[in-house]
């Protein structure tokens, strides 16, 4: 049984401090020294590239001698890591590879740029010869449960207790935000992966656009979809679009959240846990109705579901449509194409006046999943990676370049942080304690799969909401009755 501890937001105020006028993590422990202002540059092609060995150690910040080598690394073994380059880019990436090589003298990081994780990789699995870490993340990524329940994933203890890099006196787990290290990386009690970025997710707007007509944001769900018919009425703006080919931005950030907002943590627990007729709970049918109507009314831009996730982004950035719901990659992701008065921030999606759950609840949460094989070479030099790249200079340097979080205490003090980024962590702050934590996808790869097959057929008008529940209850009596997949137990 998995017992999650909670970011609540006595931790959150715990390790921030206002910087600029918007909360970012503070230090926690002795400081590093200033880190490198842009990631090295590639050395080789795009898709493959090698960082040059460090030829000293010159570090940009301190390092305990008893935190410079815990895994023993054989230098003279490359490590081989394979990475998926999506809204955040590979730059960071990068960055944390020549961490390494400079801790490390001789060292060898090779970084490989990918899309799709699963098709580029699976016949390394299959042959027996996995990369050494991974970032297991886009929309061709592995399942992680199925990685784990076939035994290909390292356990990682041992680098949770091993020193930190750049907090003299810490383990690297204590320098991690809490509860960040559990969603989609734990199971059954056991730390297969770490999640490097630290996620919100929301309904992005633009900023400019609202002052200039006079909006306020929405306080509850009908009051956006009275909204949605004002703009519509108004001719000039679509109210919503999505990341269309991709159903499970509106399943995982929309519908999930509406679930516990409708619900609370009852519903959530009957969901994750399989328990019989789950999907018939009246909270359910309430989210999928609520999100059901920005169909059924018309709010949906027209043509979004024949459109890729950064295919829809673009035209929500030239104001086709007002809404879209989105994780905090994505001022990263479309920094090429944003207008320079765009002010794109997020807010919350907006719950029920009599609903079950803290409306005030958000989805922020460890992402981004970085996995060491099971079978790999250099074992070592994957744990080496993960913590490098979870060490303060490494996000300092994502906060700054990124536009991003990674869960790491104390690492963006001194940082300079976007618009979008300070109104993510508003948004945080504003929950407190209420952080939404829907498992069901991360335990059972087969209800993920479906779930966002049926958004999208949802979304598009080819299932009403009831066709919608009944399709996902035989989704989950079929997991629940298959001897054959392992069950997870979600308790909060």
């Amino acid at each position: 049984m998995l017992d999650k501890k909670r970011f609540s937001r006595r931790t959150f105020i715990k390790g921030s401090v206002m910087i600029g006028g918007a909360a970012a993590l503070a230090a926690c422990g002795a400081p590093a020294t200033t880190a490198p202002t842009a990631a090295p540059a590639a050395t080789s092609a795009p898709a493959a590239t090698t960082a040059p060995a460090a030829a000293k150690l010159d570090l940009p910040f301190p390092v305990d001698p008893a935190a410079m080598d815990p895994f023993k690394l054989d230098v003279k073994v490359p490590v081989d890591g394979q990475f998926f380059s999506g809204g955040f880019g590979d730059e960071y990436i990068r960055y944390a590879a020549k961490i390494e090589e400079m801790i490390h003298p001789g060292l060898k990081v090779n970084v490989t740029a990918l899309q799709k994780v699963q098709e580029t990789l699976q016949p390394r699995f299959v042959s027996g010869n996995p990369p050494d870490v991974i970032d297991n993340s886009g929309a061709g990524q592995f399942k992680t449960v199925d990685l784990v329940n076939q035994g290909q994933l390292l356990e990682l203890t041992e680098l949770f207790e091993a020193p930190a890099l750049d907090t003299p006196g810490k383990k690297f787990k204590d320098t991690l935000f809490p509860g960040s290290q559990v969603a989609g990386v734990v199971f059954n009690g056991k730390q297969y992966g770490v999640n490097v970025a630290y996620t919100v997710s929301g309904i992005w707007w633009s900023k400019t656009l609202a002052d200039k007509n006079g909006w306020k944001y929405p306080a509850t769900w009908d009051d956006m979809l009275a909204f949605c018919d004002q703009i519509k009425k108004g001719g000039k703006y679509a109210p919503w679009t999505y990341q269309g080919k991709y159903p499970y931005y509106m399943s995982g950030i929309v519908w999930e959240q509406l679930l516990y907002k409708a619900g609370g943590n009852d519903v959530v627990l009957k969901i994750d846990n399989l328990e019989p007729n789950a999907w018939k709970d009246p909270a359910a049918l309430r989210a999928t109705e609520a999100m059901y109507a920005l169909y059924d009314k018309g709010y949906i831009m027209p043509g979004t579901a024949g459109l890729t996730h950064t295919e829809a982004q673009a035209e929500w950035l030239k104001n086709k449509a007002v809404f879209l719901p989105c994780g905090t990659w994505l001022e990263n992701e479309m920094k090429t194409v944003t207008p320079a008065d765009f002010n794109m921030v997020m807010n919350g999606v907006p719950g029920f006046a009599d609903g079950k759950g803290d409306q005030k609840g958000i989805f922020a949460n460890g992402g981004e999943p970085y996995v060491v094989p099971a079978k790999a070479k250099n074992t070592k030099g994957g744990l080496e990676y993960l913590r490098c790249i979870l060490s303060k200079s490494s996000a300092k340097w994502f906060a700054e370049n990124v536009s991003s979080m990674m869960p790491v205490i104390g690492a963006t003090e001194g940082a300079k942080i976007s618009d979008g980024m300070k109104s993510a962590l508003a948004v945080v702050q504003n929950a407190g304690s209420a952080i939404i934590d829907v498992e069901v996808g991360n335990y059972y790869s087969k209800i993920e799969t479906e779930l966002e097959l049926h958004t999208g057929e949802l979304l598009t008008g080819k299932l009403k909401p009831a066709d919608f529940l009944d399709t996902m209850q035989k989704v989950a009596d079929g997991v629940a009755k298959d001897p054959d997949i392992p069950k997870q137990k979600h308790v909060i």
